[in-house]
């Protein structure tokens, strides 16, 4: 083995700790020659995948290869050994809130020595660590023990008694996970006890006869497989990382008779990276940096080569006086005990394996998984009726023989038992992704289109050409996602069963704060400096202070931080921590735990691997993705309010297709909250399609992709779809793929299907040829294939050059018609619900909150269309939003003139601060007869029972709401002062129970404004631009409504509420701002191109009232957009009008506008990121690919990736 072997590194999957990632430390060694690198991670194993493939990828790797060869280990918090049980200390809660950090458990490092068996020992060793209760705080228990099993059905939390040594952990102390001494005989592992052990730390005290004490327990437990690690860092005194500690080691590693190594514990590759290690233990310790108090990093911890590694061997030696050839000696035994750590990444940890659960959990049991499968597919076809279908049939055995060849057929019946279950718990659930093109999945039930009708490819999802793990996305109900996971652990074991990791790693925004936290800056200033910045990676923080104008700013007051952007930079992409993945699930057979440690999850206790979604594929582990989808739960609870109601049936998957009403709503563009098509983009892509069939919304959610739009391919879909150009075919032969999209490829179906019958090759092959056209390597190799191939089967030049162009322009970059099928189910099913339901649609949305806008914009565009929203009453409200039936004689303005309209009845939940314990309390006791009734059995906070107040739900009660709210002051000073309620009978009453009235001034309306948007978030009674209206008349602003009447090219002065901001790819490259306005009368929406940047970019990002100028854009009838040149903050604009009056106004309008901003502005770089398809794309534009976002919750406006604010 050649070069030093460092056998203690940790990486950034160390959180916050350790400062390199994997793949550099592997490079670094690589450069140094070295034979082998050991990673162990403080408490996980999560870097072991993805540093064992950086090893592979170096010339070799594994076993006989010539590269980095992998060692893996873990380094642990250990229970104590110490005799006696010191008095159990409880720290004091943190003056001004926090935690204390509590390091104090010693640690110790274990490494994988004799293949797979240790691979499992190490696994075993980190579960039995995060193992909460008893594991967790440190005691003899292992996984069994640990509270109850990790299967989140039982808690995990029940506590256990002190252990020795160890402080009582209160809700304010924090500390790693510890392995309990019984926990700790392993097989197959060597130990390192260096400075931070207990053996360690004795020695630095002094007291080498307690260290030998506390050595003997380790060295009855791991006898000759037993090491003491050697440290120099340099540091002063004795204690760790000092050349008098390290001398001490090895001299009482010689009286002891136990083998000593030499490491350099290193925390990060390259040298200069003290720093960054400094501010990961601030963060780690949640305390800023002080050298007096604590000593900061010596800067010596990197990978130092084979050179300065034996110098400090020798500088050691020479210390501890062991004479001459003793460095020599050192430096042996640390390479003999490199030597002996022999783990294969694929033999013995699994890489490229495949692992599913035992076949007779899924109903094999006495028959093979393939012939059950074939069983159940042939039931299917009779089922659904295509058993007298010639084609159906030889489609259904085709795929069969697919599944056959690749021995895949458990994960087919895995996935279907998982779909059967969740169906007979009552949740939606539905396929997604290209799985939805094999038809043996419709057939399972797994997925709900026909894939034969739809035209739909199963080589798209699996062939015999395509050696991944077939991969079925399922979607449920969000709101039952985890009781999804909780019957799959019940169906499977919790042996079979484990959620996915994901790491959450520094961007700009944490790395500011947490670098500004470590530096003792003002927190204000850092706050103000990380929400300035979108969300990009930390590694651009200063080419984005270049770039960005709305940075302009903070780029003058750059060197005012010193090294604040040097230590941002540093943190890059570091994990700071690990949570449990949104959808992934792993389904295993028996032996999960042997090849993944598993920690439960905080919360609900579930287990997870530490693994990632690409770990646990190199791993071959089956991982299926639950994906909670908020629009599933939202139709499921608009399809319950409808049933509670009315008693009416309505089932979604039943609805007719082709209904009238519901493409009249989608053409109409008015598809706010509907599933995929809500966008700005998208409704602006609606308005120009016109779709009027299924097969239109496919095709409108597969353009709507940055790869269509791209290619410019959404253009000339429309003018062949209008009539407005010819449809024409490279060739004939390729009509019938090419008919149903009007000559334009849009799917990667038809890219599949041109290749195929251009060549020959069958479709298996196609495939694999068209995600071949993503890598320029193998690109080049197919230009060279595909006219050979095309010309010996007849095809002249020209055709082929012509085909090739689309196929090259397209084939990396379309979308698989199959995910847009499945998407195109709920995006058709969410339209008919707010066509034909609209209360419970609108009920159902702000309950479960699934799009990506402000609930605000949603009940604006209720009270748009006719809904009447019920204000919040504590009598009437529940938990959750309702429909009620309002009748004509109700005073509420949207109701009057509307018989039996159905209205949307506010919930409890959207008050700020209320409790879901609160909410119930307060559903479960109505109706109540009086304030004081209501005060007594719901027994709310007085801070939510006075939100309440604000907003009108208390209004039944009598009196005004600031008379109300004095009346619930008295009650909670009466309720302090004698221990219960029952004085409350000092409440003055009028007519029986209602409160009686104070006299004082009830709230005005724009205190009542007020109160609605700080308690719900949203403008309830009216919408908030009314208290703007006459200042926007002065001001000649148009309307979201008569801005529909605008001729293109007119310039025009528009005003709202921001309710949106995206900076998404564009095909030019550039970077344009999207945002979307809402006046009350409808949305505008504006796009601001890079020139007008300067003068109004920081406005757009940083303002939720917005007054823009900008020249109007038409497209098509109903496609309008408003390109915005100039913009100013409408709140400042209406607080000059009051002091300044409208002459003072128009005087700021006037000075900086846009042509002269725009010639005071720096130019920008122009930079691009060209992509390996050829495209080029801004480096700040989103990168978040489509899909579900998080919940918007209490925000008022929607922020992309790629928005400042």
């Amino acid at each position: 083995m050649s070069g030093f072997t460092h056998l203690h590194t940790a990486s950034g999957f160390s959180l916050r700790y350790g400062a390199s990632h994997p793949e550099r430390l592997v490079e670094r060694a690589a450069g140094q020659g070295a034979g082998a690198l050991a990673l162990t991670d403080r408490d996980t194993l999560a870097g072991a995948i993805r540093f064992a493939k950086a090893c592979m990828g170096t010339e070799g790797g594994t076993e006989g290869g010539g590269g980095v060869r992998p060692i893996f280990g873990v380094d642990l918090a250990v229970a104590s050994y110490g005799e006696g049980a010191r008095r159990a200390v409880r720290p004091r809660t943190p003056a001004r809130g926090g935690a204390f950090v509590d390091e104090s458990a010693p640690r110790v490092t274990f490494l994988a020595r004799d293949g797979a068996h240790a691979w499992a020992e190490l696994c075993r060793l980190v579960t039995s660590a995060h193992a909460r209760g008893a594991g967790g705080a440190g005691s003899a228990g292992g996984v069994g023990e640990a509270g109850g099993p990790l299967d989140g059905s039982g808690p995990l939390s029940v506590a256990a008694p002190p252990v020795a040594g160890q402080p009582v952990a209160g809700p304010s102390v924090i500390g790693p996970p510890v392995v309990g001494r019984a926990a700790l005989p392993a097989d197959g592992l060597t130990v390192l006890l260096g400075p931070a052990s207990e053996v360690g730390r004795a020695l630095a005290a002094g007291r080498p006869d307690r260290a030998a004490a506390l050595l003997a327990p380790w060295r009855e437990l791991y006898g000759d497989a037993l090491r003491l690690e050697a440290v120099d860092h340099g540091r002063p005194g004795a204690g760790p990382g000092s050349l008098r500690l390290a001398a001490r080691t090895l001299g009482f590693a010689a009286e002891q008779g136990v083998r000593a190594v030499l490491t350099n514990a290193v925390r990060y590759a390259d040298p200069g990276q003290g720093p960054i290690a400094d501010v990961l233990d601030s963060a780690r310790r949640l305390v800023p940096l002080d050298p007096r108090r604590s000593p900061l990093d010596t800067g010596e911890r990197w990978l130092k080569g084979e050179g300065a590694m034996r110098e400090t061997a020798e500088r050691i030696t020479s210390a501890a006086g062991l004479g001459r050839g003793a460095a020599a000696r050192l430096l042996a035994e640390t390479r003999e005990t490199a030597e002996a750590c022999r783990v294969d990444p694929v033999t013995d940890i699994g890489l490229d394996g495949i692992h599913f659960p035992e076949p007779y959990l899924v109903g094999a049991d006495r028959r093979t998984a393939q012939r059950v499968l074939t069983s159940r597919a042939a039931a299917g076809m009779v089922l659904r009726g295509y058993d007298r279908d010639r084609a159906y049939w030889e489609r259904m055995h085709e795929e069969l023989d697919v599944i056959a060849h690749r021995g895949v057929a458990s994960y087919f019946l895995t996935v279907a038992q998982v779909v059967d279950d969740v169906r007979e718990m009552g949740i939606r659930v539905a396929a997604r992704g290209s799985g939805a093109g094999s038809l043996v999945n419709h057939l399972l039930g797994i997925a709900h289109a026909d894939p034969v009708e739809h035209g739909l490819l199963m080589e798209r999802f699996l062939s015999k050409r395509r050696m991944v793990l077939p991969d079925i996305d399922i979607d449920v109900e969000s709101a039952r996602r985890l009781d999804v996971y909780r019957r799959i652990i019940e169906r499977f074991g919790p042996e079979r069963v484990a959620t996915v990791a994901m790491p959450e790693t520094y961007r700009v925004r944490h790395a500011i704060r947490d670098v500004g936290a470590a530096l003792s800056m003002d927190p204000a200033e850092t706050d103000r400096l990380a929400k300035a910045f979108p969300h990009i990676r930390a590694r651009d923080a200063r080419a984005a202070m270049e770039e960005l104008p709305e940075l302009k700013q903070v780029a003058r007051d750059q060197e005012k931080y010193g090294r604040l952007w040097e230590l941002v930079e540093g943190l890059d992409a570091l994990p700071r921590g690990i949570a449990m993945h949104p959808c992934g699930v792993l389904l295993s057979d028996a032996g999960l735990m042997r090849r993944t440690p598993v920690v439960p999850t905080s919360g609900d206790g579930f287990p997870m691997s530490q693994f990632d979604k690409e770990d646990v594929e190199d791993l071959g582990l089956l991982k299926l993705d639950v994906l909670g989808v908020r629009m599933q739960s939202a139709m499921a609870h608009a399809v319950a309010e409808v049933k509670r109601a009315s008693g009416a049936e309505v089932d979604l998957d039943a609805v007719p297709q082709g209904d009238p009403e519901t493409y009249r709503l989608i053409r109409s563009a008015e598809t706010l909250g509907c599933f995929q098509i809500e966008s700005p983009g998208q409704r602006d892509l609606v308005a120009r399609l016109q779709p009027a069939t299924f097969h239109d919304l496919v095709v409108d959610i597969s353009l709507f992709r940055p790869g269509p739009v791209a290619a410019d391919m959404v253009r000339p879909f429309i003018e062949a779809r209008h009539g407005r150009a010819p449809v024409r075919y490279p060739h004939r032969d390729l009509e019938e793929a090419l008919k149903g999209t009007y000559g334009v490829v849009v799917f990667h179906e038809q890219v599949i299907e041109m290749i195929h019958i251009m060549t020959g090759c069958g479709r298996g092959e196609a495939d694999r040829v068209r995600r071949g056209l993503s890598h320029p390597e193998s690109r080049d190799r197919i230009r060279e294939w595909f006219p050979l191939r095309a010309a010996a089967r007849g095809y002249d030049a020209e055709v082929i050059a012509r085909t090739w162009k689309i196929i090259e322009a397209f084939g990396s970059y379309g979308f698989a018609k199959a995910h847009a099928v499945a998407f195109a189910v709920p995006t058709y099913q969410s339209a008919w619900l707010k066509a034909h339901h609209p209360a419970a649609f609108y009920a159902g949305l702000l309950t479960h909150d699934p799009g990506m806008y402000p609930k605000r914009l949603l009940l604006a565009d209720a009270r748009r269309r006719g809904v009447p929203v019920l204000p919040l009453d504590v009598n009437r409200s529940a938990v959750a939003h309702r429909i009620e039936l309002v009748s004509d004689g109700e005073d509420l303005g949207q109701a009057r003139d509307r018989k039996g309209a159905w209205g949307l009845r506010l919930a409890l939940s959207d008050v700020h601060g209320i409790s879901e314990a609160e909410a119930a309390r307060i559903e479960e006791g109505q109706p109540y007869t009086s304030l004081l009734d209501f005060w007594r059995r719901a027994r709310p906070g007085r801070p939510v029972a006075e939100r309440l107040a604000q907003v009108g739900a208390l209004d039944a009660f009598g009196a005004n709401r600031r008379d109300l709210l004095l009346h619930l002051s008295e009650l909670h000073r009466a309720h302090r002062g004698s221990g219960s309620a029952a004085s409350g009978g000092q409440l003055p009453l009028d007519d029986g129970d209602r409160t009686g009235s104070l006299g004082l001034p009830d709230l005005n309306e724009a205190e009542r404004l007020s109160a609605e948007l700080g308690v719900l978030s949203m403008d309830v009674s009216r919408h908030l631009m009314g208290d703007h209206q006459a200042f926007l008349d002065e001001l000649g602003v148009v309307s979201a409504k008569r801005l529909r009447e605008a001729r293109h090219g007119e310039t025009v002065l528009v005003a709202g509420a921001k309710v949106a901001t995206q900076t998404p790819p564009m095909r030019s490259g550039r970077r344009v701002v999207f945002t979307t306005l809402d006046d009350g009368s409808g949305l505008a929406d504006l796009a601001f191109f890079e020139d007008s940047h300067a003068a109004c970019a920081h406005t757009v990002f940083h303002s939720w009232l917005l007054l823009v100028r900008g020249v109007v854009q038409r497209r098509g009838a109903r496609s309008l957009s408003v390109v915005g040149r100039a913009a100013w903050n409408l709140a400042e604009l209406a607080e000059l009008r009051r002091a300044g009056g409208l002459d003072a106004v128009a005087a700021r309008l006037a000075e900086g506008g846009p042509e002269e901003a725009a010639e005071e502005a720096e130019p920008g770089t122009g930079r691009r990121i060209r992509m390996e398809t050829g495209y080029e794309m801004n480096p700040w534009a989103d990168l978040q690919p489509p899909g579900e976002g998080t919940p918007t919750g209490r925000k008022l406006w929607h922020r992309s990736q790629g928005s400042a604010g």
